[in-house]
């Protein structure tokens, strides 16, 4: 583990982002698992310092923008619950899937559009190693009544 920012942070810091402290769980679960060489998230919602900026469903109270401002925290929120687990934002080879929800209008059909806030801020911050497969789905409800949810899988270097 470093102890001063590595590669990763100080390209989201250049984007005028730091980590956020890992939102604790709303039930039984671990924000993040490591097996082997990888970790999993567990669907990481908006959240900013505690609380849900916006709440409702995108393409009716919530615009396709600011959903993807949301998608975008909640990979922010994501690279946070890996990095607990892992130390160091440094060690992921590469994010290997992202799986993004969309708590959507019932003619809402822009949900790929929304979770590219999750995936252009993961390009943005691991360059090539924040290329992905991706699922982009739309849902009637997500918890707190949140737009989005993001998950995503990691693979890391070898110790």
């Amino acid at each position: 583990m470093s102890e001063a920012a590595g590669a990763v942070e100080s390209a989201l810091a250049e984007l005028g982002l730091s980590l956020p402290e890992v939102v604790p769980p709303l039930a039984s679960y671990q924000p993040a698992v490591r097996t082997g060489l990888y970790v999993y998230t567990s669907g990481q919602l908006p959240m900013v310092n505690g609380k849900l900026p916006v709440t409702g469903k995108v393409g009716a109270e919530v615009t396709p923008e600011e959903a993807k401002e949301l998608a975008r925290t909640c990979a922010l929120n994501a690279l946070a619950a890996v990095k607990s687990v892992v130390g160091d934002l440094d060690r992921i080879a590469r994010v290997v899937k992202v799986v993004g929800f969309v708590a959507s209008a019932a003619d809402f059909t822009g949900q790929p559009g929304v979770i590219n806030g999750a995936s252009e801020l993961l390009g943005q911050a691991l360059g090539d190693k924040g290329v992905h497969a991706r699922s982009a789905v739309g849902v009637a409800v997500l918890p707190l009544d949140a737009p989005v949810e993001v998950e995503i899988q990691v693979e890391l270097t070898e110790d």
